[in-house]
């Protein structure tokens, strides 16, 4: 959901280490799948099970690095919840691993493979389970939406691309320099325009079908905007890059969003 801290995108390399050449172009005809939720097409590259193969990886590493949390005042809650939300739609708890982190971060994550952790800063924020459940309905959705497989080949091709036009532009080089600095401009323009918009589609698709989570397990959707007029608050003295160049949609944005959502379901939100 938001930005990932430092010590924990470490973990996650691995899950994002695409391969260039005609193989990936050719796995591109095949990975299309049409998404009813979504309403949209989705291109899903790579093996699932080695995807979750990789997170359950990472999972160990994070939970062996970072302090995982005891105090029930969090770990309850976070049962309580996150119980609720996966019963609600109509899955097994058991199938899931979710776990606080003791740290002051407003932050929390998902992985493939039914993986979520929550930190203790990010909670302290929440009011009451509501808001809580708007943080993990999100979670929950990035893993039913396989968005981490749709960045997987969104940075695919985006490699792929930015080799190709870097190489082209390279080629007009007379030094080492000078084509290193091709490709290195192509990557950025890859990453600018191509990938983060996405990651932002993921936020919101995610922000939308935790909403509706939260309304299938009888919470007030109401309280995910309280949640990030919070968020909002807190981060105000902040830095935070341009929303054009960042993955996250700004809090004013997503508050809007969720709004009308909440609207189209019933409820009106102040």
């Amino acid at each position: 959901m938001t930005t990932i801290i430092p010590s924990l995108r470490k973990h996650l390399k691995s899950l994002a280490k695409p391969a260039l050449g005609l193989g990936a172009l050719a796995a591109v005809l095949a990975g299309c799948t049409y998404n009813e939720e979504l309403g949209r097409s989705q291109l899903l590259l790579g093996d699932p099970s080695s995807m979750v193969s990789q997170a359950n990886q990472a999972w160990a590493q994070i939970k062996q690095q970072e302090r995982i949390s005891t105090d029930p005042r969090y770990t309850s809650r976070l049962d309580r919840v996150s119980v609720r939300l996966i019963r609600a739609m109509g899955d097994d708890p058991a199938r899931w691993e979710y776990r606080v982190f003791d740290s002051d971060d407003l932050n929390a994550f998902a992985l493939p493979g039914n993986k979520i952790g929550v930190y203790t800063g990010i909670m302290d924020l929440m009011e009451n389970d509501a808001q809580l459940a708007a943080v993990v309905g999100h979670e929950i959705q990035h893993v039913r939406y396989n968005h981490s497989q749709e960045r997987y080949a969104q940075q695919t091709l985006g490699q792929i691309g930015a080799v190709g036009v870097g190489v082209a532009v390279g080629s007009q080089c007379e030094t080492d320099a000078c084509r290193q600095r091709a490709l290195q401009g192509a990557t950025l323009g890859a990453l600018g325009f191509f990938l983060l918009p996405n990651s932002r589609e993921h936020e919101l698709e995610a922000d939308i079908g935790g909403l509706r989570l939260m309304v299938q397990a009888g919470y007030n959707p109401c309280e995910a905007i309280d949640f990030w007029r919070n968020m909002e608050r807190a981060s105000a003295n902040s830095s935070r890059p341009p929303e054009f160049l960042s993955t996250h949609p700004a809090p004013g944005n997503r508050i809007a969003q969720l709004r009308a959502e909440a609207s189209r379901l019933g409820y009106q939100c102040s």
